[in-house]
């Protein structure tokens, strides 16, 4: 069995299967997920599981290099935001992008995957960009 925090079989076998920059988005339960993108469906009800918990799961196998936000969530503040601040701080996120919501849709076109979360707070989508551990 496995000995790291993730144990949803999908979402380790994309994080094992990943090249540098490869894009991967955490989202919230709203984000429409574009044809022919890989879905992984995490969400239960509202707010279960959650944006933060989701992430930090993610991020305990996952290198990455950056990360891209919409602008739009420093206009609403979620609670995740001071979480990704924090992340960001300790070097677990990379170098930090901005773009619309309308350009991180058009984004997430290129993701590899997006895991929806239950999460209903605006704007709590994140796109990491694989990084290298060498």
């Amino acid at each position: 069995m496995k000995k790291t925090p993730l144990l949803n079989v999908a979402l380790s076998r994309l994080i094992a299967s990943l090249g540098h920059g490869d894009i991967v988005i955490i989202a919230d339960a709203g984000l429409p997920v574009p044809p022919g993108v890989e879905l992984i469906d995490l969400a239960l009800t509202q707010g279960i599981p959650d944006f933060v918990s989701t992430l930090k799961v993610v991020l305990s196998e996952m290198q990455v290099e950056r990360h891209v936000l919409a602008q739009e969530i420093l206009e609403k503040k979620p609670s995740a935001l001071a979480v990704l601040d924090e992340l960001s701080a300790e070097g677990a996120l990379g170098q930090r992008e901005w773009l619309s919501h309308e350009q991180f849709k058009a984004l997430s076109r290129q993701a590899r995957a997006i895991v929806r979360t239950g999460e209903c707070q605006p704007y709590c989508n994140i796109a990491l960009i694989a990084g290298v551990t060498f």
